[in-house]
């Protein structure tokens, strides 16, 4: 009998084990993002994010990877980008970052994308003279 017992706990912890085994890989979901304001911290930027359809503000967290990446170095206002990483109390890790034209983005950034652009013609054209 305390064979038996034994086998049933080691079975158990196994199962258990195999169970924190998956959840500690958490895989890179797939994302679109529009820059929201002017990037002063190149590690945490704003920006306008959607994933699976639902539109937030977050913080657009570069991982050690991205930060030296030329198109994370170069982004601006109203950059659109389609990202993919995972998302975190702080707001969203990325380990793959893409530029993207506006008209690629999903329906539901492309509104805030033109406006940005927009507004931000606006306000560097009088400058050009």
């Amino acid at each position: 009998m305390i064979h038996k017992e034994i086998i049933a706990g080691i079975v158990l912890m196994g199962a258990i084990l195999m169970g924190f085994g998956s959840v500690q890989a958490q895989e890179d979901q797939l994302a679109f993002a529009v820059v929201s304001e002017v990037p002063k911290d190149k590690t945490r930027i704003s920006a306008k994010i959607v994933i699976d359809g639902t539109v937030t503000d977050t913080k657009l967290l570069a991982s050690e990877a991205i930060v030296g990446n030329l198109i994370w170095k170069k982004l601006e206002i109203c950059h659109a980008m389609r990202l993919e990483g995972q998302r975190s109390g702080e707001g969203f890790r990325v380990t793959s970052v893409r530029v993207v034209d506006g008209s690629m983005l999903p329906m539901a950034l492309q509104g805030f994308a033109g406006d940005c652009l927009l507004k931000k013609a606006l306000e560097i054209a009088p400058l050009v003279d």
